[in-house]
């Protein structure tokens, strides 16, 4: 597997010439970094003007690794080649660095880059990206890997402090500005000082190789991308924490990332470090469930909701839960007291979906202003009392509600959770502790702390995470608390199972997208009917599973009424209700209804914004269809990678949920208020949809 990494933008408060006048310092060698053990210059080279300076160096390092490791390799140093290119004229540095040593067993290779900084010419930019990956290595691949990668992420961080150091020596000797080049005037070497001119050790011959090397002064490449897309160091620090070095890649490529696929959708830092925080910084597991939150905030319209939304005075009046000040680190505090909500009335008098939205959208809602302000940047301390906790709390379709409740705020919440402090359980908690535990992730369940009876008084209890001033009265505090007492929610609030039922279903849908059902020989079609030229047909949606071809065709004629087929296409149930299909099997392509865009193949998990303007009059249809991969065209045998594609795609079904709107061509540009969660670029063309000579468009594929 390729490592990369990606750092973020390092700022030094020293104008470029005198930071490239410390980072000439670190050459032939560096005591400040031991295993930089000597350099040799390979090759220079000086334009006429002087203006541009390239210089190749051989570098030899010696790596710590295992004894063992290095006597299997047979090498005891690695050697890298760097090469660098200073332009005085543009003030920019680029490095490019790549292993030697056993080359053809692993590949790394690293590029840098000094600059300018863009607001402050008097500032340098520093940035980094590297990639390792380890095609073999006599079996001790795993191991091989650690060791890069921790002696790379030391590297990377002591980078920055030695370019300082040098930065210091060369104030220390009153060399405090170098003259930036001009044609007429070559700048003035520095020399370097007595305690680091001496000669370097020889640089060690090389051991037999056999290709492959193990990293150590932070040699490696990741994608580029946009300076705009790679966060300032000094700001993860101050506004993001402490995080390692690989951890600042993890969230800055995955930031990239998102901006290069979820045009205009792009979380906010912190809640993109939260989904990496809890799938413990690995890329891959974090982007899915990231993707599938903002599919979901998507679907239920989250981010509208959280302005719109307003309790139910049923809840206002007994659901016993509300935020109360801070505790001792500056979070946000919840106070829920459980033992006192009537669960089951709740439950009669509401639903199940109607709970579970006043928990996901008021509370997220308030979390945000409440939170900007401390120390704990996003983040939040509950205290549950279960006093007066019995057995009728553990009503089977209370219990339900409860676990649904935690699944949503597991999935789209993560890390969010600072601590949960239990206080006053009953004998019947462990009982529902082992109903919900199994829901609740690991790392969140080492954030509770549970107290039976008034333990909560003694040491190591509540004092120690709440000032004794803000102790709620009921749990023997002085600080009104001003969360509601509950009680049990009057019987005749109750509703009956079928106005539940379907006030579940009429919040469950109450969302702008739609969602149908793809299968293989069954395609899924959206008829819009356009009585003014001209119009704009804009279509917003994502595919939630398996992959899809999308098409828009315009016929003069109106096709006949969706078709009922009980039996549907391979002779098994139908698809489902959420499957229309409107194009006739007697229907020929060209004659009864032409093609006005080309297709586009859209992968699982991306998605599409885009749109069409409309040059005639009549029915235009959106079409969603299977993608059945292409058979080899030298051979009607399929091919290994086709195949393996396939089988991905369970029962041959796609999924899609999309959204339409027509608009008026004068109303077109600005209006899109109903895609606000895209905000992007219906006015941007893109390479994945070609304009037909029918037709403009543009769309947009985020995955």
């Amino acid at each position: 597997m390729v490592q990369k990494y990606q750092s973020p933008v390092r700022v030094y408060k020293h104008p470029f010439e005198l930071v490239m006048a410390a980072y000439e310092r670190r050459f032939p060698t560096c005591h400040l970094i031991p295993m930089f053990v000597a350099s040799d210059v390979v090759d220079e080279e000086t334009s006429e003007d002087g203006a541009t300076h390239k210089i190749e160096r051989r570098c030899a390092l010696d790596v710590d690794a295992p004894r063992l490791l290095k006597r299997i390799a047979g090498v005891d140093y690695v050697y890298f080649i760097q090469r660098n290119t200073l332009n005085r004229k543009e003030r920019t540095l680029h490095i490019e660095s790549h292993n030697e040593t056993f080359s053809n067993r692993v590949i790394i290779h690293e590029t840098c880059c000094y600059s300018v900084h863009p607001d402050n010419e008097d500032w340098t930019c520093f940035e980094q990206t590297a990639s390792l990956d380890i095609k073999s290595f006599f079996g001790f691949e795993s191991t091989v890997e650690k060791i890069a990668m921790k002696q790379y992420a030391s590297s990377i961080k002591k980078g920055k402090e030695i370019i300082e150091f040098y930065l210091k020596e060369l104030e220390d000797e009153g060399i405090t500005h170098v003259p930036r080049w001009s044609p007429s005037a070559l700048p003035q070497l520095l020399p370097r000082p007595s305690s680091l001119s001496a000669s370097a050790p020889a640089l060690p011959k090389p051991a037999a190789q056999d290709g492959g090397a193990l990293p150590a002064d932070g040699q490696s490449e990741t994608s580029a991308g946009t300076p705009d897309d790679k966060l300032d160091a000094d700001y993860i620090k101050r506004y993001l924490g402490d995080l390692t070095p690989l951890q600042e890649s993890c969230l800055i490529r995955l930031r990239q990332w998102l901006q290069e696929t979820h045009k205009g959708k792009i979380p906010k830092d912190e809640h993109i470090l939260r989904f990496l925080r809890a799938r413990d910084f690995n890329m891959d597991r974090a982007r899915e469930i990231l993707c599938q939150s903002l599919t979901w905030r998507k679907q239920h319209q989250v981010d509208y909701l959280l302005e719109t939304w307003t309790s139910p005075q049923v809840l206002q009046d007994f659901y016993t839960g509300g935020w109360h000040h801070h505790d001792r680190d500056g979070r946000p505090l919840y106070i829920l007291r459980l033992g006192q909500m009537d669960t089951k009335g709740l439950v009669r008098a509401l639903g199940e979906e109607s709970l579970l939205r006043h928990v996901r959208n008021p509370s997220a809602g308030r979390l945000r202003p409440a939170s900007a302000r401390f120390r704990v940047y996003g983040c939040w301390t509950c205290l549950v009392d279960l006093e007066g906790l019995n057995m009728r709390h553990l009503w089977r379709p209370g219990v339900k509600a409860l676990l649904r409740i935690i699944e949503v705020v597991e999935a789209n919440y993560p890390e969010t959770l600072g601590r949960l402090l239990i206080l006053r359980a009953p004998r019947v908690f462990p009982v529902l502790w082992t109903l919900v535990s199994p829901f609740i992730d690991e790392n969140t369940r080492k954030k509770f702390l549970i107290y039976a009876g008034n333990d909560y008084q003694g040491p190591g209890g509540l004092l120690d995470y709440i000032d004794k001033e803000i102790i709620p009265d009921f749990l023997g505090g002085e600080c009104m608390c001003e969360v509601p007492e509950g009680g049990l929610v009057p019987k005749s609030m109750y509703r009956t199972a079928e106005e539940l039922e379907n006030e579940d279903v009429r919040l469950w849908t109450e969302t702008i997208y739609q969602s149908a059902s793809i299968f293989k020989g069954a395609p899924h079609e959206l008829l819009i009917q356009i009585i003014d030229a001209s119009s704009v047909i804009t279509w917003d949606f994502d595919v939630c599973k398996g992959d899809v071809v999308f098409n828009i065709y315009h016929s003069k004629r109106a096709p006949q009424p969706p078709r009922k087929d009980p039996l549907g296409t391979h002779g098994i149930a139908s698809p489902g209700g959420n499957n229309v299909q409107l194009i006739d099997k007697s229907w020929t392509l060209g004659q009864d209804y032409s093609m006005v865009e080309s297709p586009l193949t859209c992968k699982e998990g991306e998605s599409v914004q885009g749109s069409h303007i409309t040059r005639w009059p009549g029915f235009y249809i959106l079409q969603w269809k299977f993608h059945s991969m292409p058979a080899c065209s030298a051979t009607n045998l399929p091919r290994v990678d086709d195949v393996l594609a396939t089988l991905q795609v369970s029962s041959h079904k796609c999924k899609v949920m999309y959204y339409t709107e027509v608009l008026g061509s004068e109303d077109f540009r600005g209006s899109m208020t109903s895609l606000e969660s895209s905000h992007s670029g219906f006015s941007q063309l893109s390479a994945a949809t070609t304009s037909s000579n029918q037709s403009q468009s543009s769309s947009m594929i985020s995955r």
